[in-house]
């Protein structure tokens, strides 16, 4: 058992809150195939980072350069306007609205941009958060700290208080290097090939929360 105390929790959302491989592969897979990429070593190269920086990894190319915007955009409108089979992970809802009912400050903090996260949320049925921080936001994205130290800051929390939950090897790496601790959610790795957290979970279903006299406390 793991108990961790804290003030406020980030958390990723592919794959943390919300299901969404079958739309994730559905849309990835049709772009490499239409660019002659397999559609496996594209789906290697893409979870928990910006769209736009796996585009242009992808396409061995410029971030700025006209034709990677042009596929970012139209991938976006894609993963934003095809949501089918997106579903919220196991004890997500029930976690995010005991949170509101607690008064505990939380944020998604998410490489999805505004429009394909606010759809995935829709469809998953998710509480919307006060606080989202996506891409449109940042100069940096994950695995640079700047995604989880705005997310601490904009609950005007330091990250030290905070506790991130993620999936993926670049969102851990983003919320550890900024001071964070984590908590790795193994919904589709193994612990092993996750950077080590000070805790692990399978799904949102697998913690409990209380409140104490100084914060609240995260039993795992």
């Amino acid at each position: 058992m793991t108990t961790l105390s804290f003030k406020g929790l980030l958390f990723d959302l592919d794959g943390t809150l919300v299901d969404s491989i079958p739309a994730v592969t559905r849309a990835w897979s049709r772009w490499g195939e239409s660019k002659g990429l397999d559609p496996n070593y594209v789906m290697s190269r893409i979870h928990g980072r910006p769209a736009i920086e796996s585009i242009a990894e992808l396409l061995n190319a410029s971030v700025d350069t006209p034709e990677v915007q042009a596929e970012f955009n139209y991938l976006e409108h894609y993963e934003a306007t095809h949501t089918e089979g997106t579903t919220a992970l196991p004890g997500a809802v029930e976690l995010l609205n005991s949170l509101n009912e607690l008064g505990i400050p939380w944020a998604i903090v998410t490489s999805g941009t505004l429009p394909v996260a606010t759809a995935r949320m829709k469809a998953a049925y998710l509480p919307q958060p006060k606080t989202l921080v996506t891409p449109e936001l940042l100069s940096q994205g994950k695995p640079h700290p700047e995604p989880y130290l705005r997310g601490a800051k904009e609950l005007n929390l330091n990250p030290e208080e905070c506790i991130c939950f993620e999936d993926a090897v670049a969102g851990l790496k983003s919320g550890i290097a900024a001071g964070c601790q984590s908590i790795a959610v193994l919904s589709h790795s193994s612990r092993s090939e996750l950077p080590n957290a000070d805790g692990y979970i399978f799904n949102p279903s697998d913690i409990q929360i209380e409140k104490t006299e100084h914060g609240f406390t995260l039993t795992l």
